[in-house]
């Protein structure tokens, strides 16, 4: 069992609070992730749940039984952190293996675990090499099975694919997410990349400043987001947002419309404007048109093969029924 909660959690660094009261509960088996801006919190709250800081106020909870100022090492949870943390002298097989030899099992129970953690990694053929011998999505894979081995209520994840290169990265999310799909263990992962938060979690917690923003599924948070702030933060390229006359019109102080829910056109359409920057992806075309009086450039998402040039005149149609509208504060308006 997996289910975390926590009740009105708060840290504060000296006078500086940098979680207020915050109410989150994971349930049991869940992919969560945490996702914001560098410094909004997301690392400071895995750590509070791992008991690697203390909190200041509040209530922690693992399966229903009050886990604040248990230790980490009793919490039943393991982490994965950014740098690996392997030992460079050890095989692959001890590093994996050391948890389970500070626990005091038996060295057959031991080899029992680790075989099996390996199989699941695909990392058998490298139990007797050092991490320096290895790749870094191979040390990644190390790092993951000494958690594996431990059998926790939770693996919490903190930004592991950060040192990754991109061809990596999605190579390593599809791994944590297929691991997941077998161990139908909880995971709390953290990162700052809104698209690995939209590949690979069941429930995205967006936060800000220390606060929740909002909590849902990945379609949940890209089909209505709760404001400017979640509309903006969720989706690549990001959500293009108009102000002025467009939003009044609108009955908004803003609105914002995805770079895909735009159709672009020579011919007729409901603004007009000029190519500027366009970057070509293959399958698809971010054109960056410029002019429209609306902002100072729109993106649009094209068909790879759409034929646009720098300064040809184009004209934009948002989907109607796309269109996101804001209030003054940046709450969406229902």
């Amino acid at each position: 069992m997996g289910r975390i909660t926590l009740d009105k959690v708060t840290k504060r660094f000296g006078e500086v609070e940098v979680i207020p009261p915050l109410d989150l509960t994971i349930e049991d088996g869940e992919f969560v992730v945490f996702v914001g801006p560098s410094g909004c919190g997301k690392s400071t709250l895995l750590r509070l749940i791992a008991g690697l800081e203390d909190v200041s106020g509040g209530q922690i909870r693992i399966d229903g039984t009050d886990a604040t100022a248990v230790p980490p090492a009793k919490r039943g949870l393991a982490m994965v952190f950014q740098s690996y943390a392997l030992y460079p002298h050890m095989s692959v097989r001890k590093n994996i293996a050391f948890p389970l030899r500070m626990a005091g099992l038996s060295q057959a129970e031991q080899d029992r675990k680790v075989e099996a953690a390996a199989e699941v990694l695909n990392l058998t053929p490298y139990l007797d090499r050092r991490p320096g011998q290895l790749s870094g999505g191979q040390r990644q894979r190390v790092a993951i099975g000494r958690a594996i081995v431990r059998e926790p209520a939770a693996f919490l994840f903190d930004e592991p694919l950060s040192n990754l290169d991109a061809a990596l990265r999605v190579g390593m999310r599809l791994e944590i997410s297929e691991l997941h799909n077998r161990l139908k263990t909880t995971m709390v992962y953290v990162t700052h990349d809104q698209v690995e938060a939209m590949t690979m979690a069941d429930k995205i917690v967006v936060l800000q400043a220390g606060r929740v923003e909002q909590v849902g599924s990945p379609l949940e948070l890209y089909r209505a987001p709760r404001n400017r702030f979640v509309a903006g933060f969720i989706g690549s390229p990001r959500m293009n947002f108009i102000e002025g006359a467009e939003a009044a019109a609108h009955g908004a102080h803003a609105i914002g419309i995805r770079p895909e829910h735009i159709a672009v056109s020579t011919t007729e359409g409901a603004w007009r404007g000029r190519v500027g920057v366009s970057e070509h992806l293959g399958s698809d075309t971010f054109f960056h048109v410029t002019g429209t009086g609306l902002a100072d450039a729109i993106t649009v998402r094209a068909g790879g093969e759409v034929d646009l040039h720098h300064g040809d005149a184009v004209f934009l149609t948002p989907e109607a029924d796309k269109i996101h509208r804001f209030d003054r504060e940046g709450a969406r308006i229902a």
